[in-house]
This record gives structure tokens, C-alpha cells and sequence, in this order.
């Protein structure tokens, strides 16, 4: 998917440093700096124009917030956001999640979000999955003890592939659905793309797994 550019994104992301970190070198991020009551650390990888990650900060002021995305052009519509309601318990972070270890201290997150994912089809780009061992082994180092990863996508191949990603590396499928939109599931926070999918009748997946 080509990217329009946002003129002035690059400008807005820099007058904002309290909101957003835009992260140029590999170098370990201290959360907290920014998490100054010591909060347990939820994070979104890929987030997008951060609809889910900023409703979730308004709606658990007892929960730090990170959110994570390589473009600016779709992180500035996420940084807006913040800008007109801001939220003590959320930071912004503009880089490639492929460098997460690289850029986030060892046993620090509790539980990572992804939402509708490119689900990258090819077989020869299959490392780029955000479920793939490649990046497992990434969020294993994060997440703490017994910490959580949850999915959401619209796509059933990729969806069917991360459960095997996942059986392989050990991990524990603790909740799945097939259809959350038709199923018993209370609190779900949709995304941008989530509405779109939802208002198409599309079936939406989920499952959280466990280390």
C-alpha cells in the first residue's frame, strides 16, 4: 500500500516531544521517563492512526500506553489526536517495530497489541509478519513474565497462519474467535480499519496467547 505524504508531518512530530518520540538511531528507550507513576506498559505495534491505542488510554488511566508506528504520515493522525485531548498514560513512538528489542528495555511490557497487520502474503516476506518467530522471539524479550499478545485481523490467512506461528513457538492460546462481532465478547475497542471491516459484514478474528 503506497503512502500519501502529509506535508508538515515531520514539523509536527518534532514540536511534540512530550507526546511522541521519534526514534532515529537504535538506542534503548527508558519508559520511565515517560511513565511516571510506573504503570503497568501496554503497547500497539503498528497502530496506526491510533484510534484503538488512545481510546484504551482514555479508558484505563491505570495502564501506560505505547503506541508504535514506522510512517509519519500515519503517525501524525495519531499525534493529532493526542493534541487535541491529551493523555498523561500514552506515548507515541515513531520506528520500525523490527528494531523493538533494540529500542525497548527487556521485560518491560505486559501486553502488546496487533490490529489488522499487513498481512505481507507472499511466502518470501514471511519474516515481515508481526506474527512470525522472527518477531515472537522480539516480544518474548519485552513482555514480561507471563505478559500477552493479542491479535485482531480481518485476514484468515494470516490469521491461521499465526496460530501456527505460535503453537511452534510454545506459546499458550488462551482466548480465540472466529466472529468476535458475533460472539460473547465484552470491552472490544475497535480500530479505524476494524469499523470499516465491521460496517462491510466482514468477520473479524482475534485470539491472545500467552508465553
Amino acid at each position: 500500500m503506497r503512502l500519501r505524504n502529509v506535508k508538515g508531518a515531520k514539523d509536527l512530530i518534532n514540536s511534540y516531544p512530550k507526546y511522541i518520540v521519534d526514534i532515529l538511531e537504535d538506542t534503548k528507550l527508558d519508559l520511565s521517563e515517560y511513565n511516571k507513576n510506573n504503570l503497568p506498559v501496554h503497547m500497539e505495534i503498528g497502530m496506526g492512526k491510533g484510534k484503538f491505542v488512545h481510546t484504551l488510554a482514555k479508558l484505563n488511566k491505570d495502564v501506560f500506553y505505547v503506541g508504535i508506528e514506522r510512517f509519519d504520515s500515519v503517525i501524525v493522525r495519531a499525534l493529532e489526536k493526542v493534541i487535541e485531548e491529551p493523555l498523561d498514560n500514552l506515548l507515541l513512538l515513531r520506528f520500525d517495530a523490527a528494531d523493538l528489542r533494540d529500542i525497548i528495555k527487556p521485560s518491560s511490557v505486559e501486553r502488546i497489541y496487533l490490529n489488522f497487520s499487513d498481512p505481507w502474503p507472499k511466502v518470501r516476506h514471511e519474516k515481515r509478519r508481526l506474527a512470525s518467530p522472527t518477531f515472537l522471539k522480539q516480544y518474548k524479550e519485552v513482555l514480561v513474565d507471563n505478559g500477552e499478545l493479542h491479535q485482531k485481523t480481518d485476514n484468515q490467512s494470516l490469521f491461521e497462519y499465526s496460530i501456527i506461528s505460535i503453537n511452534n513457538y510454545k506459546m499458550t492460546i488462551t482466548e480465540m474467535y472466529l466472529d468476535l462481532h458475533n460472539s460473547d465478547y465484552t470491552g472490544n475497542v475497535t480500530t479505524e480499519f476494524e469499523e470499516k471491516f465491521k460496517n462491510k459484514g466482514q468477520r473479524i478474528y482475534k485470539l491472545t496467547a500467552k508465553f
